[in-house]
């Protein structure tokens, strides 16, 4: 999956005269709109969520596009595979990312579709896998630009 999606984007023509925005960017690797969509990334006592959504409910595109990636993510997670973040952030190192994919078998990752996007619902009981995942959702939410206070709060 890593190859299709690295060839995927090379793929792409790139304006050489117009670097592309961050935003561009993301909707490359993801593939729907960023400035359409929102991030939340929440932080719970026994995982956190990822949740995405259209920010109008009639962009059933950018919604269809969100369900797709994120049913793809969860499946990814959980074999052990953070290269999309990689990608999407142009990062190397994210944070909780190297013991997300060490422990794999210490987490769930199940995608739920909700009625404007989707979510994958992460549960741990490992405390190093918590840790991990709540320095990757504190990433996320700090990279998106997001309004959520990554405090721990309840499911």
């Amino acid at each position: 999956m890593w190859m299709l999606c690295t060839a995927l984007i090379l793929l792409i023509p790139v304006d050489q005269g117009h670097p592309k925005t961050t935003n561009d960017h993301r909707a490359m690797v993801m593939g729907f709109d960023q400035d359409k969509t929102a991030h939340h990334f929440l932080l719970y006592a026994d995982g956190g969520a990822i949740d995405v959504t259209v920010k109008d409910a009639s962009d059933t595109k950018d919604r269809d596009a969100i369900r797709s990636h994120l049913s793809h993510i969860a499946t990814m997670f959980r074999s052990g595979d953070f290269d999309v973040p990689m990608l999407v952030h142009d990062a190397k190192d994210i944070p909780g990312t190297a013991v997300l994919s060490a422990r794999k078998e210490t987490a769930a990752y199940r995608y739920v579709q909700t009625p404007n996007g989707g979510r994958i619902d992460i549960v741990t009981t490992d405390a190093e896998t918590l840790k991990a995942l709540h320095a990757f959702l504190r990433y996320q939410i700090q990279e998106h630009h997001t309004s959520d206070s990554g405090t721990v709060g309840r499911r």
